[in-house]
């Protein structure tokens, strides 16, 4: 068994490049759904051997490079779907822009690959973990706000566990996403750290350990309930072939009619998806704007029919498109952007709050570098040529002018939700996170993948995150990241039932990424120090 581990890696050393691509790509199927986890520890493990044996700061660089570019190019393979759903530009594209992005994703882990080497070369493979963690902690930061910013996975993903039980996510109130990423990584490198020392025992021991955090560690019990606030969670399932179709909108609302209608004596609050409602609410377009409609054209009656759906002692939370115009004396009004929007409305179809989507998609809500890139053929992939305007960031909508009293709501519209540390206003804390997604896009990997991530932000902020989408995964999740209630991909359905608990404040969301990088600094600082301690007390003994 050991000469058979020694060829192999003396192979992977020669094969250096290969190497890192083949376990790049094995450690990709960590993440939902595949969720291989015991897997994607195993190519961490020797990743990080590959980084630790690199002899120089180029192929250092070199195979965190191509680790980075095979793993996050399997594991965004959902965005390859995107391009199957819209005429403006070939599918086949789609195949080709996933490895492209990567080129520029992949420098996030070359360079926490190079700052290890430089900082811990020469030092105990243990300690080469615990820097190239604190390393892996600010680059995966880095990478959730740099350009606008796309942690899309996380590392740390891998250690989330099924749907009824958080794994060691639980550990996220104290130490945030990307510090449970330095943790995952650090574990891989302990592991690997004790296979080539032969310590058999402790391997197994943290084998174990890992193990047991995985499969049965239980979710911390929540407290401050919400009394009695009740919700009806609707997935109308309206395929993306439907979005923008306008024949399709009237049947659409019969569809969340149906859906949402029962209980509507009941004083609940109703969360319907992004993309779900055709209509424009608000008042003051151009008439020529609202003949699309679904109620004729008028917003007032359409505000008002959806309030007697929805019934007179409910408030309904969902997505919708605001337009922008500029207005000048005698002429006509100008569109000038659209917001992707929510908006929060009571039973008599009043306006309560709205929130604006404030991270849009690139080439999704908007293109970047317009006029340079336009001419040369890209476009977005959803329909039209007015961009969507970011909104200012996280808000609480309070809905306590409805009938019912419905509390407060935090938003976040789509891939908002994967923004660790950007969901919540640490201002004005909700009781829950809205998360109304269209999952059309996403496809079989995506949607799992985004469920797994909802996941960590319930468990990071100590609040329950309710998602409601198009096409599913939508999902009830609790503050300890447990899935309540949930409805599978390609069902129209809806779920109804009492709000969970949120918890108090967790250390993460009072400190956000002030402690993420405390963890960093804790971690480089570890491994920089320790062995020279542990060198000098072996010389005094």
């Amino acid at each position: 068994m050991l000469e058979r581990l020694a060829a192999l890696a003396a192979l992977a050393q020669r094969r250096a490049g290969l190497a890192a691509i083949a376990l790049g790509l094995i450690g990709a199927c960590a993440y939902p759904p595949l969720h291989l986890w015991p897997l994607g520890l195993a190519a961490l493990a020797g990743f990080v051997w590959l980084a630790h044996t690199a002899p120089g700061w180029r192929s250092a660089l070199w195979r965190g490079w191509l680790f980075g570019w095979a793993h996050l190019s399997l594991a965004n393979n959902w965005i390859a779907t995107a391009f199957t759903h819209q005429a403006k530009m070939p599918e086949a594209l789609g195949w080709a822009a996933v490895p492209l992005l990567c080129i520029y994703l992949a420098w996030y882990p070359a360079l926490a690959t190079l700052a290890a080497h430089l900082l811990a070369r020469k030092r105990p493979m243990w300690a080469f973990g615990l820097v190239f963690a604190g390393a892996w902690i600010v680059t995966e930061w880095l990478r959730g706000w740099v350009f606008t910013g796309y942690p899309w996975p996380p590392v740390g993903l891998m250690l989330l566990g099924s749907w009824d039980t958080p794994g060691m996510a639980s550990l996220l109130p104290w130490m945030g996403t990307y510090a449970l990423s330095g943790l995952t990584l650090l574990i891989a490198a302990l592991l690997i750290a004790g296979l080539a020392a032969r310590r058999w025992l402790a391997v197994a021991a943290l084998a174990l350990v890992v193990a047991a955090g995985m499969l049965i560690l239980p979710s911390i019990a929540v407290t401050r309930p919400i009394k009695g606030q009740r919700y009806t969670l609707v997935q109308p399932y309206i395929p993306q072939s439907e979005i923008n179709d306008g024949s399709k909108f009237e049947e659409q609302f019969a569809r969340l009619t149906r859906l949402t209608a029962p209980g509507r004596e009941q004083s609940r609050i109703v969360l319907w998806p992004e993309s779900a409602l055709p209509d424009y609410l608000e008042d003051g377009y151009p008439p020529g704007y609202y003949a699309a409609m679904t109620a004729g054209g008028d917003p007032v009656y359409a505000r008002r029919r959806i309030g007697k759906v929805i019934g007179p002692k409910s408030a309904l939370v969902t997505g919708v498109v605001n337009l922008d115009f500029r207005k000048r004396a005698g002429a006509t009004p100008t569109l000038v952007g659209a917001r992707n929007s929510v908006t929060a409305l009571d039973g008599a179809g009043r306006i309560l709050a709205g929130y604006d989507k404030a991270h849009l998609v690139p080439y999704g809500e908007y293109l970047p570098l317009r006029p340079l890139l336009e001419p040369l053929g890209l476009q977005r992939l959803v329909a039209g040529s007015i961009d969507y305007k970011p909104g200012p960031g996280p808000r609480t909508l309070d809905l306590s002018r409805s009938g019912g009293g419905h509390g407060k709501v935090g938003v976040q519209i789509c891939y908002e939700i994967v923004f660790s540390g950007e969901v919540v206003d640490p201002a004005n804390r909700p009781d829950f996170i809205f998360n109304p997604s269209n999952d059309g896009w996403f496809g079989a990997w995506g949607s799992p993948q985004f469920v797994g991530q909802a996941r960590m932000r319930a468990i990071e902020e100590g609040l329950p995150v309710l998602r409601s989408t198009t096409t599913g995964i939508s999902a009830v999740i609790d503050a300890g990241g447990l899935v309540r209630q949930a409805i599978a991909r390609g069902k129209a359905a809806a779920v109804s039932g009492v709000m969970p608990p949120a918890k108090p404040p967790t250390l993460f969301g009072q400190w956000g990424h002030t402690l993420t990088l405390a963890w960093a600094a804790l971690f480089i600082l570890l491994g920089l120090v320790l062995p020279r301690l542990l060198a000098l007390a072996r010389a005094r003994g």
